[in-house]
């Protein structure tokens, strides 16, 4: 979708044209009374003694108990999601820990270990590995951050209770997700940011390349990571894993609707720039100074119309060659550079 520029910005050369509905190019910030800072990225027991037995025409009771509520002397059922699933692993571990929610890897685990937004459950490590979590240890102490004492395992064990082939460096860690961020959240903490940068996605599926485009984002100061909640991967240990410790430096913000979120996003200032190969110009002609979201279509399909036409402006990539496009995680670190080098 092709936008004009107004010429009325000053010291640029082809100016923005406003939002519909909006008084200029660069509105102030609205803030949502209701939202957070964002910038705080907010048995019984046996049958008593001479008691009856009970009589031996009365059957055993077999109806599901209470939800919630656990059988006598029984420890919680265990699904094979939430089992250790083989002998050994089970020792020191936390009863009901799901295993494809243990963020593990040296990079992700520290990150988090440090994190005062994060609430740690249970630390799963091998004693070599743990010297190499040495510097987020004692940066913890540091910070005063309450933390469980690690639990010893065995490289096998681990192997055990991670998902078959997590690259796990010896270290596996049980933690409660982090507080959800909202939109109006980022829009708060950018009014003092005149260059703040957004990344949305439109649909991308896969977590490698959600974790990727968050590794990219921390590293070239993006202020959050916007997904559309139906269509985003949850953060598994693999999203964190790929993330390389992004999960905890970069919000992953879920919203509803996207469309929505983009309006708010505009209304507080921001210029929003889709990625699509129908695009008018390359993105190196785009103005991408000022608040910036780029915006990035699914892994197969790309922008849907509805988001392209959200967008202030489409802008393509100057790819070439005989293949003529990238994958999305690609095309993020692409642009973010593009961004980080306008600036």
């Amino acid at each position: 979708m092709k936008n004009t520029r107004s010429p009325s910005r000053s010291g640029r050369s082809g100016g923005r044209a406003p939002s519909p509905g909006q008084p200029g190019r660069r509105p102030s910030g609205v803030r949502s009374e209701s939202s957070a800072d964002a910038g705080t990225p907010v048995r019984r027991s046996g049958k008593p003694a001479g008691a009856a037995p009970r009589p031996a025409k009365e059957p055993a009771r077999t109806g599901a108990p209470e939800r919630g509520a656990r059988p006598a002397g029984k420890p919680a059922p265990r699904t094979p999601a939430d089992s250790p699933a083989a002998p050994g692993a089970g020792a020191g571990v936390r009863p009901g820990v799901n295993r494809h929610n243990l963020i593990y890897g040296l990079h992700p685990v520290a990150a988090a270990w440090i994190n005062p937004e994060r609430r740690c459950r249970g630390l799963y490590v091998t004693e070599s590995a743990l010297a190499a979590l040495d510097g987020a240890v004692q940066r913890a102490a540091e910070l005063g951050l309450e933390r469980p004492d690690p639990t010893f395992l065995e490289k096998e064990e681990l192997d055990k209770l991670l998902p078959p082939g997590a690259v796990h460096q010896g270290v596996a860690l049980d933690t409660a997700p982090l507080p959800e961020v909202a939109v109006e959240d980022v829009c708060i903490a950018a009014e003092s940011e005149p260059q703040a940068l957004v990344i949305v996605l439109d649909q991308v599926t896969d977590p490698h390349n959600v974790g990727a485009i968050m590794r990219s984002a921390a590293a070239f100061g993006a202020r959050a990571v916007i997904v559309q909640d139906r269509h985003a991967p949850p953060v598994t240990g693999v999203l964190a894993k790929t993330a390389s410790g992004a999960v905890d430096a970069v919000p992953l913000v879920r919203v509803t609707n996207l469309a929505r979120a983009l309006d708010t996003l505009k209304q507080a200032g921001f210029w929003t720039v889709g990625l699509d190969e129908s695009g008018a110009r390359p993105l190196h002609e785009v103005d991408l100074t000022g608040r910036t979201a780029l915006v990035l279509g699914s892994e197969g399909e790309g922008l849907r119309r509805l988001t392209g036409e959200r967008c202030d402006e489409i802008a393509r990539l100057p790819t070439g060659g005989p293949v003529g496009s990238l994958n999305v995680s690609n095309a993020a670190a692409v642009a973010l550079y593009e961004v980080a080098r306008r600036r």
